[in-house]
């Protein structure tokens, strides 16, 4: 059963703590026909990270996620939702932008860049899905040099298991294998070019 597997890989939550900088990973979103901030089904990374620096956990949002176009373009994800942001009411002074990753490396190596510019040593939260952190932690820690802090969202695996979870067939459980499998093998790739 795939939401057992995922229950092993995928990261809890970290003692509760307050940081300067929560590190926003992208891959949640998707194009609209306006050019307009969209989501896909790891949206929950944004509402979490909104979520976060309203209960004052913390204190800045650095989105990190370019164009994750190998060829040719699409909308700039961190600057999307940097304008999604305002438009709900957050200030600038509170969102830094890192535009131009296009994987989990460039995201770490630009996001430790913009903050080594701006604010060295900095208390760093890194948000991302909960079956991604294994490979986010490897890289991150790498690249900084020391061990952050993960908050997990989107977690496929569940809390509570009932009997039908047992003998009814999941038609989504199909999709569920394509990503932890694409993890590893991710996992694999980058901790051989890290």
């Amino acid at each position: 059963m795939i939401g057992k597997v995922y229950n092993l890989y995928e990261a809890k939550y970290p003692e509760p703590a307050k940081y300067e900088i929560g590190v926003l990973l992208g891959g949640f979103s998707k194009s609209t026909q306006h050019n307009d901030l969209g989501v896909n089904e790891r949206g929950d990374r944004l509402i979490q990270t909104i979520n976060l620096l309203k209960k004052g956990i913390i204190k800045k949002i650095l989105i990190s996620g370019g164009s994750g176009k190998l060829i040719g373009s699409e909308s700039i994800e961190a600057d999307l939702t940097a304008k999604y942001l305002k438009n709900i009411g957050i200030p600038d002074s509170v969102v830094l932008v890192e535009n131009e990753s296009k994987n989990t490396i460039e995201n770490a190596k630009y996001t430790f860049e913009l903050i080594n510019k701006t604010k060295p040593n900095a208390s760093i939260l890194v948000i991302t899905s909960a079956w991604h952190i294994p490979r986010s932690k490897m890289i991150f820690d790498k690249i900084f040099n020391r061990k952050l802090d993960y908050y997990p969202t989107d977690y496929f695996g569940k809390e509570n298991y009932d009997i039908s979870d047992y003998y009814l067939p999941d038609a989504g459980a199909f999709a569920y294998w394509q990503f932890i499998l694409k993890e590893w093998i991710g996992l694999i790739v980058d901790r051989m070019r890290t």
